[in-house]
């Protein structure tokens, strides 16, 4: 697997060897960037912001500085999305190697448990080490497909990576406090990237609360595709909850409690529901579990004109939170389909599978569908219309039509 030339942001000159408290990141909000300069690409559009400079500029779409897609064909054809491919999608301005301070000194205090503690990342690394691939992938990802008019990034396929995550057990730091206190019902994270803005922490600070079985599978990383965790996807820490969309796997966390109450922020509370049209609400479900999924990664209409015969038909498939068990593929647009095999290894269940469908096809235009099944669900023909076009997984849409010559 190719490495990113580049680990973190900002040059390493700027890195301060003095840890920044949370308490003093405010002071520094007249010096943080809400929006980030950028450079244009050598086609003459838009460039990367400069926070992400080290991203490959080729594989992405820029939506917005804080919304950047990953081309459907450029998720990479191993099963591990390589991190300069990987989207970015923030709610908050990524942190500064300066206000991030020593990495190993970053600190999370860990409540709600029978005896609270506070860890740096260098005792973190000490308590457990585990590596699991999950599915990372924004709760809006196919919000381009909605017919309404969806505020936010209008992802295609793109919101959404496959990677490597290294770091500790949250049950080895829950055992390591004693076990959790009675009572629990949600595990809730904390990020501090709301500090340096100086904005209301009710209305600024991803704070996101999750069931509480969910710690089981949880980790707290600070790796990603074997580098150390790049500020712009939350370095040095963050929470990763395997199968739930990407807003739950929160950046830059700094705090991690056990609550009998879901939090009463604004990215708890109002963002992140999935409500009809026309309504919002905090009544309505929160983004928490992904449903099963699929698309065609190859070939798409980005590939371009296709040769007449043997063609390879691949995408990728997930489960959610269990594991995906099949795909079908379909040539007509969903009128027949025929099943796919998966290749390359298995990941475990919280990673998507690769599969592969080796078909004839003679010169004519082509409507290629995917539909995965978990087992228990099957990936449904159409999206659930909602007004923040959330959770879609209806293949319909999902589809590519494809040139055969």
């Amino acid at each position: 697997m190719k490495k990113s030339k580049v680990r973190v942001n900002s040059s390493r000159r700027n890195f301060l060897t003095g840890s920044a408290s949370v308490a003093g990141l405010a002071a520094t909000a007249a010096i943080v960037p809400i929006t980030f300069a950028t450079a244009n690409h050598k086609d003459g559009s838009k460039g990367l912001p400069n926070f992400i400079n080290w991203k490959n500029r080729d594989a992405l779409i820029i939506h917005s500085d804080k919304g950047i897609e990953t081309h459907r064909s450029a998720i990479g054809e191993s099963i591990v999305t390589p991190n300069a491919n990987v989207y970015i999608r923030n709610n908050m301005p990524t942190m500064t190697d300066a206000q991030i301070g020593n990495r190993k000194n970053w600190k999370i205090s860990v409540s709600g448990v029978k005896n609270p503690k506070t860890f740096t990342l260098a005792q973190l690394q000490k308590l457990g080490h585990t590596t699991i691939a999950t599915i990372l992938q924004c709760s809006g990802n196919g919000r381009g497909f909605f017919a309404h008019k969806v505020r936010g990034s209008q992802w295609k396929t793109g919101a959404a990576a496959c990677v490597l995550w290294t770091g500790v057990p949250v049950k080895a730091v829950v055992d390591a406090c004693g076990g959790i206190s009675s009572g629990a019902v949600f595990m809730t994270s904390s990020g501090v990237d709301h500090a340096p803005t100086g904005l209301d922490p009710k209305k600024a600070m991803v704070e996101r609360s999750v069931p509480k079985k969910a710690y089981k599978d949880a980790i707290l990383a600070w790796e990603m595709n074997g580098d150390p965790l790049p500020n712009s996807h939350g370095g040095p820490l963050r929470t990763i909850t395997p199968g739930y969309f990407g807003i739950n796997n929160v950046k830059h966390v700094g705090k991690l409690a056990f609550t009998e109450t879901e939090s009463d922020v604004k990215y708890m509370k109002s963002s992140y529901r999935i409500s009809p049209i026309g309504k919002k609400g905090s009544q309505y479900p929160t983004c928490w579990e992904m449903p099963v999924k699929s698309w065609i990664t190859r070939p798409t209409d980005e590939t371009g004109t296709v040769k007449a015969g043997k063609v390879q038909i691949v995408g990728v498939a997930m489960g959610g939170t269990k594991k995906a068990r099949s795909v079908k593929v379909s040539v007509d647009g969903g009128n027949s389909w025929k099943k796919a095999k998966f290749i390359g290894p298995d990941l475990g269940k919280f990673a998507w599978r690769q599969f592969a469908l080796e078909t004839t096809l003679s010169a004519g235009t082509y409507t290629l569908s995917s539909k995965a099944s978990n087992g228990s669900n099957t990936q449904p023909e159409l999206r659930m219309e909602n007004r923040r076009g959330y959770a879609h997984n209806g293949w319909k849409d999902h589809s590519v039509k494809i040139s055969v010559v």
